[in-house]
């Protein structure tokens, strides 16, 4: 199993300095990483840094609350791309889906997938924050909007992933579109558990213990 190209190398804190940024970057080349992962401001500067490389660009939309309006999702979308973005991991309207307003879900998530054109979107549903019925009606509201990848969180609510939500996320996609878990894979051990219940990629600070066989300190 060839984990590297499982995990996106993420950096999302808002703190994050050139520096770290730089090291992140550096990391993901190094280990051969499916992606980077961070916020909007440094998207172009890993374009510029990876473009001689197989790693990706991951940026997120409407991070982390997911309340901003579709408008300025899709806005965000097309700036995020035109700076060098590959990948955009938004989040739904999570009020939205709470209160029933599923239509509003799926033209949100349209608004974004459209705006993407060939690029590969990912839909962060927060699922701390839902039950299992809303988890599973989040995937059908965006493989029906088009996306490419249902993930699980933030980072930045009350939790990560688990192996609950990934298996029932992969049972209510099915062989459609990828599930990535977002948080909680500190170890290689976990790594492969969540891959075992059916995420296709792994969205972690940790990267490096996880190919290392050791285990991350860090929340993510």
């Amino acid at each position: 199993m060839l984990l590297n190209k499982y995990i996106d190398h993420t950096l999302l804190k808002p703190e994050a300095s050139q520096e770290q940024i730089d090291k992140l970057i550096a990391e993901a080349k190094e280990y051969d990483f499916a992606s980077v992962c961070l916020n909007p401001i440094w998207v172009s500067q890993a374009a510029q840094a990876l473009k001689d490389s197989n790693v990706k660009v991951c940026t997120v939309i409407g991070f982390p609350l997911g309340a901003t309006t579709s408008v300025v999702k899709a806005f965000e979308t097309k700036d995020a791309i035109a700076n060098g973005a590959d990948e955009l991991d938004m989040v739904i309207n999570i009020g939205q889906l709470k209160s029933g307003n599923f239509d509003a879900v799926e033209s949100d998530i349209r608004a974004v997938v459209e705006a993407s054109g060939d690029k590969l979107v990912k839909v962060i549903i927060e699922t701390c924050l839902l039950t299992d019925d809303e988890k599973v009606k989040a995937c059908q509201l965006a493989v029906k909007a088009g996306a490419d990848f249902v993930k699980t969180s933030t980072g930045f609510s009350t939790g990560g992933a688990n192996l609950h939500d990934v298996k029932l996320m992969r049972q209510t996609v099915g062989d459609k579109v990828g599930v990535k878990a977002a948080g909680g894979a500190r170890t290689r051990e976990a790594a492969q558990a969540f891959i075992e219940a059916g995420a296709t990629r792994i969205g972690t600070s940790s990267g490096l213990a996880i190919m290392n066989g050791e285990t991350a300190s860090g929340d993510y």
